[in-house]
């Protein structure tokens, strides 16, 4: 049983792992408890932006980040036709002190709870205990799990963080009468291939949009041979045909035909879609926000807590941003309770608004303008569809939102003493 002055964090993916880095550099012990038996590279590519970059800078694992990661050079934006619309540099391009990662899922979850296991210790992290219900002493916390043999154990914390992702069991607790998912209408298949680099090599292109076919498309892995794993990501407006479910293998090639003309000099999408050993497909669902995270000695942060349609690159961002906080609020509260109520009232709002604009106007909203401008079809010169100022306004209201502007993040960096 765990000693009682531990935080328990329930959940062993990004959000939980890299919570458990932050409370030990705070001095404060933590425990991980994860449902799976094994840590397996599963997943596909993400993107880490400047500001969750520099927490986990912060946390002094550049050098873990390096081979499994290729930093992002610029993000790209096209027309379907493969007509070039803008280029918004990316991270340490644009003048951050911090990259923008493209990264494996999976390597970066393996790379977090190898740093996890070194600084923590090999029983920090507890493996195959899926928690089941929680019981609140008042002035501590009983997390109930159970492996899978069906073996019972219960571990007790001062408080409990839920970083269990979309399928939450802590949230269904604290909110069993919540309303369903809300679908976007859009269905996204993701899948890599290795190939040669396109473009410089280190880019993010947005391609298209969604009422005709959209793709995102990074390199997360480069290989000694000059090939990388190259990360695609095909949205397309369906009626919803999945569950919520990361793993869920596509049966069939319906999403393909839409981008059966899409090569141009610089990429061969149909090719590049077509040589993808997996596919996996996804609906953009999200859930509305939640009136409350925090019940006693118990908490929310990352999916668990503001589940948000996969657009803008800020899922994992945001559950980043939530373990600085959290542990923040931990260090100046004597209370852990009041902590967890100080991180609530300073994270739940600010997640809300960006939950709400990924539902209307993440980034790739500049697509959707000269989509909609041109009437899908070529231009003739981009300046005549959209200005190069109003599209920078478009990128820096929502780095403004999500707390990823340069002036927001370098100050706070001078304020912390950085």
């Amino acid at each position: 049983m765990a000693p009682s002055n531990e935080v328990l964090i329930i959940g062993g993916g990004i959000g939980g792992l890299t919570l458990a880095l932050q409370l030990e550099r705070a001095g404060i012990p933590a425990r991980v408890l994860e449902a799976v038996p094994d840590l397996k590279p599963l997943g596909v590519g993400i993107n880490l932006l400047p500001h969750a970059s520099k927490e986990l800078w912060e946390l002094g694992l550049q050098d873990a980040l390096a081979p499994v990661s290729v930093e992002t050079s610029q993000s790209v934006f096209y027309n379907r036709f493969g007509q070039f619309v803008h280029a918004d540099p990316a991270g340490r391009n644009a003048g951050f002190p911090w990259p923008q990662y493209s990264v494996h899922r999976g390597e970066l979850q393996l790379a977090l709870a190898q740093a996890v296991r070194d600084r923590l210790g090999a029983g920090s992290l507890v493996l195959d205990a899926k928690v089941v219900s929680y019981t609140d002493h008042g002035d501590r916390v009983s997390v109930h799990t159970i492996d899978s043999a069906g073996h019972e154990t219960t571990y007790d914390g001062v408080v409990a963080i839920a970083c269990d992702g979309v399928h939450s069991t802590i949230r269904k607790i604290l909110h069993p009468d919540e309303g369903a998912l809300r679908y976007s209408g859009y269905t996204m298949w993701r899948g890599t291939t290795r190939m040669k680099p396109f473009l410089d090599g280190a880019s993010m292109a947005r391609v298209g949009w969604l009422e005709t076919g959209k793709l995102v498309i990074y390199p997360i892995i480069d290989y000694p041979d000059g090939t990388q794993l190259i990360n695609w990501v095909a949205e397309l407006a369906v009626p919803q045909r999945t569950d919520r479910d990361w793993s869920q293998v596509s049966s069939d090639g319906e999403f393909l035909e839409p981008f059966q003309d899409w090569a141009w000099d610089w990429l061969d999408v149909p090719a590049m879609l077509k040589a993808s050993s997996h596919v996996f497909e996804y609906p953009m669902v999200d859930q509305d926000p939640l009136p409350f995270w925090t019940k006693g000695g118990v908490t929310l942060l990352g999916d668990a807590a503001h589940p948000m349609v996969p657009r803008g690159s800020n899922g994992a961002g945001q559950a980043i941003l939530d373990t600085r906080a959290l542990t923040a609020a931990l260090l100046e509260e004597s209370d852990p309770r009041a902590a967890l109520v100080r991180y609530e009232r300073g994270r739940l709002p600010r997640t809300a608004e960006v939950v709400e604009l990924n539902r209307v106007n993440p980034p790739d909203a500049l697509l959707r303008e000269v989509f909609e401008r041109t009437g899908d079809r070529p231009f003739d010169d981009i300046a005549d569809v959209i200005t190069a100022e109003e599209m920078h306004r478009m990128l820096e209201n929502y780095r403004t939102v999500t707390g990823a502007t340069l002036g927001a993040l370098t100050a706070d960096a001078s304020s912390a003493g950085a």
